[in-house]
């Protein structure tokens, strides 16, 4: 697995954002909160939990930043919505 990289407001894996094979993008909603819009993995690399990792590294990110997270991306809010770990960075 390739290193997660960063550009702006998205975590991406592969050599360039131009070719990335997954990513995960956020907006900022407001000066404590992020919105995580879009998460995308190539359809060879699916099922390797490889979305999760780019999630996690939102939720890093969000921490690190002391902001909260409105999950709008389908996949984020099913993951967020339905673990405990992620309580503390969900926006009420």
């Amino acid at each position: 697995m390739k290193d997660i990289k960063q550009v702006e407001n998205k975590f991406f894996i592969g050599q360039s954002e131009d070719k990335a094979i997954a990513e995960i993008t956020f907006v900022n909603y407001d000066d404590n909160t992020i919105i995580i819009d879009h998460t995308y993995v190539d359809d060879q690399f699916r099922g390797q939990g490889i979305a999760r990792k780019l999630l996690d590294k939102v939720v890093d990110y969000a921490r690190n930043k002391n902001k909260k997270i409105i999950p709008e991306c389908s996949y984020a809010r099913k993951v967020m919505i339905n673990n405990v770990e992620f309580s503390d960075v969900i926006a009420k």
